[in-house]
């Protein structure tokens, strides 16, 4: 699968477990990384857990695996990296304390817009 679709199946499923402020970055042409970083938020330890755990199931049953995984420990933020694709599953206090966006702002940025969490 390619990195453009596998990002679509990932933000997919990451909804299907009610993630939010999901933004894509493509580090394509600025680094070696990886293509993609997706990046999303959870209000909890348990749902940060059901969202990385949504997409490395699914993904798994369509056969494919992830390279590396880290953060289960803590679940403030878990890593799930696919090469071409990473994973970025934050708590949201982690998300705001280590600014992924603010450290790659220069990569071009998609937000998924039926991702907003509406704030009460």
């Amino acid at each position: 699968m390619d990195a453009k679709k596998l990002t679509k199946k990932i933000v997919e499923l990451i909804l299907s477990k009610k993630g939010y402020d999901i933004k894509i970055m493509d580090l394509s042409k600025i680094s070696g990384i990886a293509d993609r970083f997706i990046i999303c938020s959870a209000d909890s330890d348990i749902q940060v857990k059901a969202i990385a755990d949504e997409v490395e199931d699914k993904l798994k049953e369509d056969g494919i695996r992830n390279f590396h995984k880290e953060g289960y420990q803590t679940l403030k933020w878990v890593i799930i990296d696919y090469f071409d694709v990473v994973v970025h599953v934050f708590k949201y206090d982690a998300r705001n304390y280590y600014n992924l966006e603010k450290f790659w702002g220069d990569a071009p940025t998609e937000i998924i817009e039926e991702s907003l969490k509406k704030v009460y």
